[in-house]
């Protein structure tokens, strides 16, 4: 009899739903979340990552909880499946766990599973040391170095070991922080565990390089570069602290972790979610200000969900500003940065080379290319 590769699938509902409406996070806001409008959208990046196995599905039975936790998902894209877990209307921390186990026991060879630090950190205290797992990205923020670099990456991590080839192992850490804290502008990343995952090093993404950029001067060049293309117009002010120095030089208040609108070098709203970005640029030319994660390269998709795609392909690739270091550059080793905004077709239209503002007058050619992207072309 043919074996088949047994997938164990767990979508986290409430997964991110805190991003576009400038919570930071979805732990115990989620009721919150749906209130302000948010959208679920982790069944949407698990999708993205299912869809690049499609042409597997003879090989794959998927084992999975019921409903919104995965069967729904997998029954529509036409995967066979089995339901092990049962979940009710509304979903918490002790389903993703309970769902978790129900799938070790049924044996599966993979559990991929669709969240944020939050769930791996829910998983971490419920995995056993030798299953394999691996993240599809979809929570607000991502400290773990447990999850695909993009939702494609993770979906290409498993076609992988469909095809055949030799994927190591590697342990790789749970990250997550104190969100009523972040919330704060205050970031306390900890470390609890670690847990195994397939070490593809092109397509899992890096632990989240923490600490204060310590060249107080490097910022000052960067944000007086910076003030000189935003000061005449409207400017949208992504996260980091970066893009906080560029605010400091201004003499303006900054949300550290949020997203601020600057109009002729003066704030005329702050922490805005992702449809009052749109609203509040609609049919006006915008500048675009963004820094990148140190340690993993992502620009888009990682903290600033606010940036959704509608604004990005409003504001348009020609106004996007990217601020970094050089020390935060060379740090990446050569690897690309990384957009994940939730839409393919406009993450592989962003691609390319971008200009990066290092200095005053400063600046280095560097590439936006996400390796799963080019290696799925």
């Amino acid at each position: 009899m043919k074996q088949t590769f047994r997938l164990g699938v767990i979508i986290n509902p409430l997964a991110g739903l805190g991003g576009s409406v400038a919570l930071k996070g979805s732990d115990g806001v989620a009721q919150e979340a749906l209130a302000r409008g948010a959208e679920p959208k982790a069944h949407l990046r698990m999708a993205q990552a299912l869809k690049v196995i499609l042409p597997y599905q003879d090989k794959i039975t998927v084992v999975t909880a019921s409903g919104a936790m995965g069967a729904d998902l997998v029954s529509q894209m036409g995967f066979a499946h089995q339901v092990v877990y049962q979940v009710g209307e509304t979903t918490a921390a002790g389903d993703t766990q309970a769902a978790a186990k129900a799938l070790q026991a049924a044996g599966v060879d993979l559990l991929l599973f669709a969240g944020g630090d939050g769930t791996a950190r829910d998983l971490f205290e419920v995995i056993i040391d030798t299953q394999p797992v691996l993240g599809v990205p979809a929570g607000v923020k991502i400290h773990s170095g447990v999850y695909g670099i993009t939702p494609h990456a993770s979906g290409m991590v498993v076609k992988q070991l469909l095809d055949g080839a030799l994927v190591s192992l590697m342990t790789a850490d749970v990250m997550d922080i104190d969100e009523a804290a972040f919330r704060q502008g205050v970031v306390k990343a900890r470390r609890f565990g670690e847990m195994q995952v397939p070490a593809e090093p092109r397509y899992i993404q890096a632990v989240k390089m923490g600490g204060k950029e310590v060249d107080e001067l490097v910022l000052a060049d960067i944000a007086a570069e910076a003030v000189k293309q935003i000061e005449e117009g409207l400017a949208i002010m992504g996260s980091g602290s970066t893009v906080a120095a560029v605010m400091e030089e201004l003499g303006l208040d900054n949300t550290l972790l949020g997203v601020d609108l600057v109009e002729n070098g003066e704030l005329i709203a702050s922490d805005l979610s992702a449809q009052a970005l749109v609203e509040l640029t609609a049919n006006r030319p915008c500048k675009l200000v963004i820094t990148l994660i140190g340690g993993q390269g992502h620009i888009l998709g990682r903290g600033n969900q606010q940036l959704s795609p509608a604004l990005i392909r409003q504001v348009g690739r020609e106004n996007i500003i990217i601020l970094a270091t050089k020390t935060k550059l060379k740090a990446l080793e050569g690897r690309p940065l990384i957009v994940d905004s939730g839409d393919p077709e406009l993450d592989s239209e962003l691609c390319g080379y971008y200009k990066v503002v290092t200095g005053y007058h400063d600046y280095v050619m560097y590439q936006v290319a996400n390796p799963d992207l080019v290696s799925a072309t």
